[in-house]
């Protein structure tokens, strides 16, 4: 007759202990640890049932509960305003690795300045492209626009005439130039950039609150 356990093995208390260990170094267990945030915010959570308790809260009144509270509830604003602006700038610097079709993490103002750089040379083409990044870099730059990864110059054109709407067929003629030039190969000429270049002047000047309605 054979017995269910003759061939149990138990693990000595190295042997029990190193097979732990192995088992919690996966990462599974590391990802569901919680973070410190989530370790904040339950003790903060649980300082503010603490307080509303009715034993305390008959101990402290309720002016003291109140002021409590709104300090809590401004250093968690603080706190979000504070440890969001890395994850907004992380979020810039992902838009900024590609930018019509092309790895290029230049800000506006040096787009712009390579574009002139390439007109006063006489290389309408290439200042027709650069200048035409330095419209979508500068509106990323302000949050004005949010396009999608891989947008095409159209669809910039677009969200950058939704907008200023009064840019809107400047905008278009924009893009046309920067896709004659960028993947049709029709040559740029001087009087096409300089409508590119007055167009971003004019969107780089400009504030929200002096577009028309």
């Amino acid at each position: 007759m054979i017995r269910p356990f003759d061939d149990l093995f138990v693990p000595d208390g190295d042997e029990a202990r190193r097979w732990a260990e192995e088992e919690l170094s996966d990462p599974r267990y590391a990802d569901a640890k919680p973070t410190w945030f989530d370790l904040v915010a339950r003790d903060i959570g649980r300082f503010i049932a603490d307080l509303f308790t009715s034993d305390n809260g008959a101990n402290v009144g309720p002016w003291a509960l109140i002021i409590v509270s709104a300090v809590i509830v401004a250093a968690l604003i603080t706190a979000l305003i504070i440890w969001g602006r890395p994850r907004s700038s992380r979020a810039v610097r992902r838009a900024r690795a590609d930018l019509l079709g092309e790895q290029d993490d230049r800000s506006a103002a040096q787009l712009r300045a390579d574009a002139e750089r390439s007109a006063r040379g006489g290389d309408w083409d290439t200042a027709t492209v650069l200048r035409y990044r330095a419209i979508a870099r500068g509106l990323l730059e302000r949050d004005l626009i949010d396009p999608a990864p891989g947008a095409t110059a159209q669809s910039i054109a677009r969200e950058a005439s939704a907008v200023f709407a009064d840019e809107a067929a400047a905008m278009r003629r924009a893009a046309v130039s920067f896709d004659d030039v960028r993947y049709l190969r029709h040559p740029a000429t001087e009087e096409s950039y300089r409508d590119l270049a007055a167009t971003d002047e004019r969107l780089r000047t400009r504030r929200l609150e002096a577009v028309p309605a």
